[in-house]
């Protein structure tokens, strides 16, 4: 069973996401920022749910220290969180967040995500007889698979679990128009509406200011009027 670590201040809560997933998964809890961090170090678990709200270090810092630790770097991470303001998911999602859902949540749609998380992560992992190229090109954007790196031009840039599945699915269809909802779907795997195109939004901006020159005039990942977004070929 894949194992999960939940990071929240309230036991109460705690202890609520444990009983909606420990049916399918191992869970483990953690009440603070950093004793999370401590045990995300030591269990290296496949998924993260972290709270925002949290005395001390909150999980915008957690979240951001995960980020840069390179045992962390890429393991997904979802907030579960009262903060549900744009600016509030914003943050969550620039300190490298994969997901986000707000309190009071839905246990249904609470699983329905991490399942559709540990899939992605999965198919991100080599199956025999199928496995992803090192690195996978279009134009001058050159992917890297195994470090989760992109260059465009003369940049590097280091991309986040999600960021990295989003690049590579417009990178390996050139040219091709993507909506919102076709994204969650075929990105975050999420099922028929599931997740907001809010979500695609916010991680299509982060993905612009690693990649882009100009994020006001975007020339890599473009957007098509009433239709969605594409890379330029």
């Amino acid at each position: 069973m894949a194992r999960i670590l939940v990071v929240d201040d309230d036991v109460d809560v705690a202890k609520t996401i444990e009983n909606t997933l420990r049916r399918n998964h191992t869970v483990f809890l953690a009440f603070s920022g950093v004793q999370g961090i401590q045990q995300a170090r030591q269990l290296k678990p496949d998924a993260i749910i972290l709270d925002v709200i949290m005395p001390g270090m909150d999980g915008f810092e957690a979240c951001q220290r995960m980020r840069d630790d390179p045992l962390l770097a890429q393991t997904p991470i979802l907030f579960l969180t009262a903060k549900g303001r744009t600016e509030d998911r914003i943050q969550g999602f620039h300190v490298g967040a994969d997901d986000y859902i707000t309190k009071p949540f839905s246990p249904q749609e609470l699983s329905l995500r991490i399942q559709a998380i540990l899939r992605r992560v999965g198919s991100a992992q080599p199956e025999q007889g199928k496995k992803r190229p090192d690195v996978v090109q279009a134009g001058d954007l050159r992917l890297n698979c195994k470090t989760f790196e992109v260059q465009a031009g003369e940049r590097t840039s280091l991309l986040t679990p999600i960021e990295f599945e989003l690049l590579y699915h417009f990178i390996t269809h050139p040219g091709e128009v993507f909506s919102t909802h076709q994204l969650l779907q075929e990105v975050w795997d999420y099922p028929t509406d599931t997740g907001s195109p809010d979500l695609v939004r916010m991680h299509i901006r982060n993905l612009r200011a690693k990649i882009e020159p100009d994020v006001k005039n975007p020339t890599y990942i473009v957007t098509v009027s009433r239709h969605g977004y594409s890379l330029r070929p």
